[in-house]
C-alpha cells in the first residue's frame, strides 16, 4: 500500500518541540519564581515584625541572702546589671555580684559621711541614679554608687564605688536644725532642690545652686527656701527633675505647687484623686516627669498629666489601669520609656504601659512583702528586697510601645488636649515619647493616590480612548510612543521638578490655577461648537482624525490668558489675598507643598501606565464588532459607548488599577513634593504623609532592631498589603467582566 503523495504532512520539527517545551519550562520557572519571591518578602517582613508583639517575660535570675534586711532602705543594680547594691538606714552600701559564676558573691561594703543621724531617706528620678539621707539636723547628703571600668591585662574589671556629687557637702534644708523625717530632692547639673518635712510638721521647699567663683576658682553655694502651707498630714512627697513641679500628697489630696522660682512659689491646684470608697496608697512620676501616676487601695493605678482646659492647664485622669486589690501597692517607673511596675505587700508585681493602656505582665513572684524594688537603668532586669534576700529579675519588654491599639486607634498622649492619631518617631528631647500611629500615614497614602487618580483616570483614559478610537493612524504612530516614552522619565525628576518649581509657581497663581479648571473645558466645548458652525469646505481640509491638533492652541491661550489675569482674579474675588481668603473667610490652612502638588505631578507620572494599557484595550477590540455596529445605523458614539468600552473594560480596569499600584507605592514625588506632614485632612490645600515616603525618610536613622525600626517593617508590610489587595480585587473585576462581555 502506498501512502497518498498529495496529502500534507503535519509532522512538527523536533527542535520545534524542544524549545517549545524550553520555553513552556523557562516561563512556568519565571512565574513560579516571581510567586516566590513575594512569600519570601511577606515572610521576612513578617520575620522582623514579630518580635514586637511579644510578651513580656519576667524570670527569676539569682538570690543573694542578706541578714536583716529591714534595714536596708534602698536598691539598684548598674547598667549591665552585673552589680547589684542596697543601701542601709545607717550609711552602709553593701555591693554584690549578680551575674555569671560568681553570682551572690559579696563585693565591697562602702560607708556613707554621715554628719548626723539618719531619719529619712529618698531616691531621685530613675536616670539621675541618686539616693540622699535626711539627718536629724535637717540637713540632707546626697549620693551617687557608681562603677569604674578598667581593663587590666585586657579583661574587664568593674570596681564599685559610692561618689558624692556635692563633693560631700551636707545641704542645709531646714536652717532651725530640726530632723526631716520625709523629702524628696532632684540634683541636675548646678542646681539642687529638695521638698522636706521637719519634725515639727513644717513643709519646705529648698533650692541650692552652685556657682564658681570667677576670681578665686572656689565654689559658692546660693540658697533659697520656702515653707509651704500644706494643711493636714503629709503622707508622701515627690518633685520633678527639672524642680518646677513639686507633689504633696495629704490623706486623699494631692497639693501641687509651681516651684520654678523659689522665692515665689505658688499653689496651683489641689487634687483630689481618690475615687469612691477608695483611699489613695501611693504615688509617682512617669519618666520624663509630665504624668503623675495614683494607687489607691481598691486596686487602681490611675495616670494623670496636664491638659489645656477653659481654666487653663489642670492635671486631668486620663486613663485607669488594674493593679492588685487589697493589697498595698508601690509604683515604680522606669528610667525613659512610659512603663511602670507595681509591687504589693503580698510579692505580686506588675508591669504596664501607660500611653497603650496595656497591662504587660502580672504574676506573683514573692511570698513575702517586696520592701524594696529598683529597675535597671536598660530596663532588662530589676531587683527587690523580700524575706531577707535581694532577688534578681531578668525581663523581657522590648517594645511596650507596640500594641494594635496603639498602632490603629486613638491614643491620648501626653500634653495633648485630647486623644489623637500621631506619627512621630523621634525629637531632640531625651523624655520625648515615640509615637507611632500608622492611621496618620496610611491615610496620607490613600490621600496621595487619590488625588493622583482623579488628576490622572479622566486625562489618561480620555486620551486612550479618542487615540485609540478616533484618531488618525498616522498621528497614533507619533502620539502613543509620545506618552508611553513619558512613563521612562525618573520620578525623582518628577518631584524635583514638583517641588522647586510647580509648588512656587502655583502658590504665586493660585487664581489662575483655579480659573484653568473653569475655564478650560468650557473653552474646549466652545471651540468644538465654533467648529461645527464653520463651512464645511474648511472642515474637510483637515484629516479625519487629526482634529485634536486644533485644540493646542485653544488650550495655550487659555492657560497664558489665565495666569495673565491671575492678579486681577485675585483683586476681584480674593480682596487682592487669596491666601488670607482662604485662612480667613474659609479656615482653609495653605501649605506650599500640597495635595494639589502631589495630584497633578503623580498624575504625570501615572498617566503613560493608565494611557498604554487602556489604549491598547480599546485599540485590540476586533474591527467586526464595531464595524457590525455601524453597518446596522448606530453612530460612533453608540458604538464606542455600547460596544467598544463595554468589550475592552477589563482592560481599562486594568489600567487604572495598575495606575491605582503604582500612585500607592510612589516614594520621591510625595516626598519632595509635599510637607512630609503625618496629618489626616482631605484638604487639598494641605500635605500629607505617606507609607513609603515615610520608610524612605526614616529607615536609614532607625536603630536596628528598635521598635520605630520594626515598625518601619510594619509600615512596608501594611503597603505590601495594601497592593495585594487592590491587586486582587482588580483581578476578581476584570475576570467578571471578562466573562460578561467576551461573547460579544
Amino acid at each position: 500500500m502506498t501512502s497518498n503523495p498529495h496529502k500534507p504532512s503535519f509532522t512538527t520539527d523536533r527542535s520545534r518541540l524542544i524549545k517549545d517545551r524550553f520555553a513552556q519550562f523557562g516561563i512556568s520557572a519565571g512565574g513560579l519564581m516571581v510567586l516566590v519571591a513575594l512569600l519570601l518578602i511577606f515572610f521576612y517582613l513578617l520575620y522582623v515584625v514579630q518580635p514586637i508583639f511579644e510578651s513580656v517575660k519576667v524570670e527569676k535570675r539569682a538570690e543573694v541572702s542578706l541578714n536583716d534586711a529591714t534595714r536596708y532602705v534602698g536598691v539598684g543594680v548598674e547598667e549591665q546589671t552585673e552589680v547589684a547594691y542596697v543601701l542601709s538606714n545607717t550609711g552602709e552600701v553593701d555591693f554584690y555580684q549578680v551575674a555569671g559564676k560568681s553570682a551572690g558573691k559579696p563585693l565591697i561594703q562602702a560607708q556613707v559621711t554621715l554628719e548626723g543621724k539618719v531619719t529619712s531617706f529618698a531616691k531621685s528620678a530613675p536616670h539621675e541614679g541618686l539616693f540622699a539621707y535626711g539627718l536629724d539636723n535637717g540637713q540632707v547628703q546626697v549620693v551617687k554608687p557608681s562603677f569604674l571600668v578598667t581593663f587590666p591585662n585586657n579583661k574587664r574589671l568593674l570596681t564599685p564605688t559610692v561618689r558624692y556629687p556635692l563633693d560631700e557637702k551636707q545641704l542645709v534644708v531646714d536652717e532651725q536644725g530640726k530632723a526631716l523625717t520625709k523629702f524628696a530632692f532632684t540634683h541636675t547639673g548646678e542646681k539642687t532642690a529638695v521638698v522636706a518635712q521637719t519634725s515639727d510638721k513644717r513643709v519646705l521647699f529648698a533650692s541650692f545652686t552652685q556657682e564658681e567663683n570667677m576670681f578665686s576658682g572656689e565654689v559658692e553655694w546660693t540658697s533659697q527656701r520656702t515653707e509651704l502651707n500644706v494643711e493636714g498630714r503629709v503622707d508622701e512627697l515627690l518633685i520633678t527633675p527639672d524642680s518646677s513641679r513639686v507633689f504633696v500628697r495629704s490623706a486623699n489630696q494631692i497639693y501641687i505647687y509651681n516651684t520654678r522660682n523659689a522665692d515665689d512659689v505658688e499653689l496651683i491646684q489641689v487634687l483630689a484623686a481618690n475615687e469612691e470608697n477608695a483611699n489613695l496608697t501611693g504615688m509617682n512620676l512617669l519618666a520624663g516627669a509630665n504624668s503623675l501616676m495614683i494607687a489607691n487601695d481598691n486596686g487602681e493605678v490611675s495616670q494623670w498629666f496636664e491638659v489645656n482646659t477653659d481654666e487653663g492647664r489642670v492635671f486631668t485622669k486620663v486613663r485607669a489601669f488594674e493593679g492588685v486589690k487589697k493589697a498595698s501597692m508601690a509604683l515604680h517607673s522606669e528610667f525613659y520609656r512610659r512603663s511602670f511596675f507595681t509591687t504589693t505587700n503580698h510579692g505580686d508585681l506588675g508591669v504596664y504601659y501607660t500611653t497603650s493602656q496595656a497591662t504587660l505582665w502580672k504574676g506573683k513572684i514573692s511570698d513575702g512583702a517586696i520592701s524594696q524594688f529598683a529597675i535597671a537603668p536598660r530596663a532588662n532586669a530589676a531587683v527587690l528586697l523580700t524575706n531577707d534576700t535581694l532577688v534578681v529579675l531578668d525581663i523581657h519588654n522590648e517594645h511596650p510601645e507596640v500594641t494594635w491599639s496603639a498602632l490603629w486607634q486613638e491614643v491620648w498622649y501626653e500634653g495633648y488636649p485630647e486623644p489623637d492619631y500621631v506619627w512621630q518617631s523621634t525629637s531632640a528631647s531625651d523624655d520625648f515619647e515615640s509615637k507611632f500611629s500608622l492611621v496618620p500615614i496610611s491615610f496620607g497614602t490613600i490621600k496621595a493616590a487619590l488625588y493622583a487618580m482623579l488628576f490622572a483616570v479622566p486625562i489618561a483614559l480620555s486620551a486612550a480612548i479618542y487615540t485609540a478610537y478616533f484618531m488618525s493612524s498616522e498621528l497614533r504612530r507619533v502620539v502613543k510612543p509620545t506618552v508611553e516614552i513619558m512613563e521612562a522619565l525618573p520620578t525623582v525628576i518628577l518631584g524635583f521638578l514638583a517641588g522647586l518649581w510647580l509648588a512656587p509657581l502655583i502658590e504665586e497663581n493660585l487664581p489662575a490655577v483655579i480659573a484653568i479648571l473653569f475655564l478650560l473645558p468650557l473653552g474646549i466645548l466652545a471651540a468644538a461648537f465654533s467648529w461645527t458652525k464653520l463651512p464645511e469646505t474648511i472642515r474637510h481640509r483637515v484629516p479625519e482624525g487629526s482634529h485634536a491638533i486644533l485644540l493646542i492652541p485653544v488650550v495655550l491661550v487659555i492657560g497664558w490668558l489665565s495666569f495673565a489675569m491671575s492678579e486681577t482674579l485675585e483683586l476681584w474675588f480674593f480682596d487682592g489675598n487669596v491666601r488670607k481668603y482662604l485662612t480667613n473667610d474659609l479656615g482653609l490652612t495653605f501649605d506650599q507643598r500640597n495635595s494639589l502638588v502631589v495630584g497633578i505631578a503623580m498624575g504625570f507620572a501615572v498617566i503613560p501606565t493608565i494611557f498604554s494599557i487602556a489604549e491598547d484595550a480599546v485599540f485590540s477590540v476586533p474591527k467586526h464588532l464595531s464595524n457590525g455596529s455601524l453597518a446596522l445605523g448606530a453612530t460612533q458614539w453608540q458604538t464606542l459607548v455600547r460596544v467598544v468600552l463595554l468589550t475592552a473594560s477589563p482592560g481599562i480596569f486594568s489600567a487604572v488599577m495598575m495606575g491605582l499600584g503604582r500612585a500607592v507605592g510612589e516614594t520621591m514625588i510625595v516626598l519632595m513634593a509635599t510637607g512630609n506632614t503625618p496629618i489626616m485632612d482631605w484638604s487639598i490645600f494641605q500635605g500629607m504623609r505617606t507609607l513609603a515616603a515615610n520608610i524612605a525618610v526614616e529607615m536609614p536613622e532607625s536603630e536596628v532592631g528598635s521598635s520605630h525600626y520594626r515598625i518601619l517593617f510594619l509600615a512596608a508590610f501594611v503597603l505590601f498589603v495594601f497592593t495585594f489587595i487592590f491587586n486582587t480585587i482588580a483581578e476578581f473585576v476584570r475576570q467578571q467582566l471578562r466573562e460578561k462581555y467576551s461573547s460579544m
